[in-house]
């Protein structure tokens, strides 16, 4: 299978991991000859609920008896887009109450920047210097990372790029803003959290000249940081809010956010102003649902941030220059990034799944499960700290 994986199917690097798999439940994945994996990654943040929760199968399992497919987003009423919608208008603030259902992150950042754009009549999008949003067109626009952007170009004009943290850049966002996006916790980059009120002080910013806050909360929400959303740890409320990843226990998901007023704008002039034939899918508006319940479970959230300082309680070594992020949204960083790869790939091989970030070589990647156990969590950081024993 692995030779016919590397013939037939599209490859995103040069090395991928090629571990064949054969099933995946709770925190771990098994490869065809049996051996077990503890999984660190969760499916790069998707897997909010590990794999195969039994809440999210009954759902699945009930609305595939029901139908799946029956017509293109926002034509026909169904059940599960309404009951997931309704469920998180409840959780969020009041001018956020209108959710359009998307596929993916990368697809719902589209759509938001074209609110933003429908919204405010301008056409300056600004975005975060190594800054993540996904990797269409359209969102690499908004991604600030020359290498990585470079051989797409063209890609979507009036992108201006300011530096995360960094207020003196502020002055950029103007009158002829229609929206900043901003990842609330820089992923790809390294993890970076937003200092001294940053996020609120954007926001601010963008209410003096009229512009729109666009939180990515792609890896950020649904009980990642150790609450709901990651803007309710920063004091700021968006204009639009994106997610994807986590909500969808495992399935394909994304959506952007908003007040009725504003989503009502793709409607008309012109109408289908965003179109989508597959977003909001029944099955998977089903797994989402039932993914929300458990997560908005007090207990839950809770247990992320008990969580967080287990493991930054046992990964204490020499060779570990910090630990950034917070909740279940944590990096290591190391000495250089040949380190961390021995580190990651000796894990792997150990049988504890650890993985990269996009921009920051120096960089191990810790997303668990939100749910994992802490026998499991600390069986985890134990392999960890005995690899890098060994390496150092």
């Amino acid at each position: 299978m692995k030779e016919d994986f590397l013939k037939y199917q599209a490859q995103t690097s040069p090395h991928p991991l090629a571990i064949t798999i054969s099933k995946a439940k709770g925190s771990y994945i098994y490869d065809d000859k049996g051996k077990a994996y503890l999984d660190f990654v969760a499916g790069v943040s998707a897997n909010s609920l590990g794999h195969g929760h039994p809440k999210v199968k009954k759902a699945i399992k009930k609305q595939l008896d029901l139908y799946t497919h029956v017509m293109v987003y926002g034509e026909f009423i169904q059940k599960p887009q309404v009951a997931l919608t309704k469920l998180l208008a409840k959780h969020l603030p009041a001018c956020l109450q209108t959710t359009y259902l998307t596929n993916s992150g990368t697809e719902a950042t589209e759509g938001a920047l074209k609110l933003a754009k429908r919204i405010t009549g301008r056409t300056e999008i600004i975005a975060a210097k190594m800054g993540y949003h996904g990797n269409t067109q359209g969102a690499m626009s908004v991604c600030g990372n020359e290498e990585q952007n470079r051989a797409f170009r063209p890609l979507i004009p009036n992108s201006k790029f300011i530096a995360f943290n960094n207020e003196a850049d502020l002055d950029k966002i103007t009158s002829k803003t229609a929206g900043v996006i901003l990842e609330t916790i820089q992923g790809g980059a390294g993890f970076i959290v937003p200092k001294n009120n940053y996020l609120k002080k954007v926001k601010e910013r963008c209410q003096k000249v009229g512009a729109l806050l666009i939180l990515d909360e792609i890896q950020t929400g649904f009980g990642r940081t150790g609450k709901l959303f990651g803007f309710e740890n920063y004091n700021v409320i968006p204009d639009i809010l994106v997610v994807g990843k986590g909500l969808g226990g495992g399935m394909p998901i994304g959506a952007f956010i908003a007040s009725q007023e504003y989503m009502s704008l793709l409607s008309h002039h012109p109408k289908l102003g965003h179109i989508t034939t597959f977003g909001g899918h029944p099955v998977i508006a089903a797994a989402a649902y039932a993914t929300l319940k458990q997560i908005i479970k007090p207990k839950l959230l809770t247990s992320v941030k008990e969580n967080e300082d287990i493991i930054r309680t046992l990964l204490i070594h020499p060779e570990i220059k910090e630990i950034r992020g917070i909740g279940m949204m944590l990096v290591l960083i190391v000495k250089d990034a040949d380190f961390a790869s021995k580190v990651i790939l000796t894990c792997l091989d150990r049988g504890l799944i650890l993985f990269w970030l996009l921009f920051e070589g120096n960089a191990i990647r810790i997303t668990p499960p939100l749910n994992i156990s802490k026998d499991d969590l600390k069986k985890g950081c134990q392999t960890l700290i005995s690899v890098i024993d060994e390496l150092s």
